[in-house]
């Protein structure tokens, strides 16, 4: 059998498909493409040709992990849960959370503080949610204690920012109700009393 052509793909510019006698057989990255040295007219062996599809799986598995990471960092769990709906195989999906782990692209640390960060920037959260939300990512205890132990934020402070914001509505101008509210974004009673109690309404 010999690599008859090796074309760049019009949609993925940066893949090439390998054909075998004429036949499309695979496709590699560029990286690698150079990484397994192939070129057109190399001659290869049935065990050869398997051994580039299996590579070519691998490749494609782990572009597509790097652009699902792309858009924002997972945890570990979040990439063994994408591993598993994508059907990769488990030594695959080790391999890539191993390259990906040498990119610090996976560390449930930086994704917990990656998490607090962007919620806090996004809305007033309390830390008993914020809790909730990372343990749902299945990160472990220790490493949640740790980063909220970091989080300078205090429940206090983003339940002032909230009261200010809800009391502006309608709907909470009830006491009762948004008290309600905020015990469902798992604020403590005491600390709701405490931020009502400093509002003037």
């Amino acid at each position: 059998m010999k690599i008859t052509a090796i074309k760049q793909q019009l949609k993925l510019q940066n893949r090439y498909s390998i054909y075998v006698d004429e036949k499309y057989s695979f496709s590699l990255s560029e990286g690698a493409l150079l990484d397994q040295k192939i070129y057109s007219g190399q001659e290869v062996s049935a065990a050869e040709l398997e051994a580039f599809k299996d590579t070519s799986k691998l490749d494609k598995a782990y572009g597509l992990t790097l652009a699902y990471v792309a858009r924002r960092l997972r945890s570990e769990w979040e990439l063994r849960d994408y591993f598993r709906r994508k059907e990769v195989d488990e030594d695959a999906g080790e391999q890539i959370l191993e390259r990906l782990r040498g990119f610090d692209y996976v560390s449930d640390l930086n994704f917990a503080r990656s998490w607090v960060d962007n919620r806090r920037a996004i809305k007033s959260v309390s830390r008993r949610r914020l809790t909730q939300e990372l343990h749902q990512k299945h990160v472990p205890d220790d490493v949640v204690r740790q980063v909220l132990e970091a989080d300078e934020t205090t429940d206090i402070d983003t339940l002032r920012q909230l009261v200010e914001k809800k009391r502006r509505q309608t709907r909470y101008q009830d006491p009762m109700k948004l008290m309600q509210y905020l015990a469902r974004q798992g604020y403590k009673y005491d600390d709701i009393k405490q931020a009502l109690a400093a509002d003037p309404e």
